[in-house]
């Protein structure tokens, strides 16, 4: 079992930056694959960025592409997302997630979910 929680999200202007964090619970951390998903308002919950597990290869949505920035820390069971240049459309609630699993982004890719936190950017 893992568990995951998220943070460092909050309320930023259209252009400005923001890191969010998933602390992750368990000895195994260093052998999950991590993701960050998002979920706006009456939307469904969409993939966003993944990180394999030794932070080799990272991969993302195409609009976040140049703008977000996943990483991990494992030595900390940490893995982060840098958001800069935030847009409005970025507003949504963000999600860490885990897998052991090959696939990515997919929500059925992932075996392990954070509760999530709030991101809103204004206009």
């Amino acid at each position: 079992q893992v568990q995951l929680v998220e943070s460092g999200g909050g309320l930023v202007q259209a252009g400005g930056s923001l890191r969010l964090s998933c602390a992750a619970s368990g000895r195994t951390f260093g052998s999950y694959a991590m993701g960050w998903f998002r979920q706006a308002p009456g939307k469904d919950r969409e993939f966003v960025a993944h990180i394999s597990w030794y932070g080799g290869n990272t991969y993302y949505t195409d609009s976040v592409k140049g703008r977000f920035t996943i990483s991990r820390d494992n030595a900390k069971n940490t893995v982060y997302l840098q958001m800069n240049s935030l847009k409005p459309e970025d507003t949504a609630v963000y999600y860490c997630t885990s897998t052991r699993r090959g696939g990515f982004g997919s929500i059925d890719d992932y075996d392990y979910w954070g509760q999530g936190t709030q991101v809103t950017v204004s206009s």
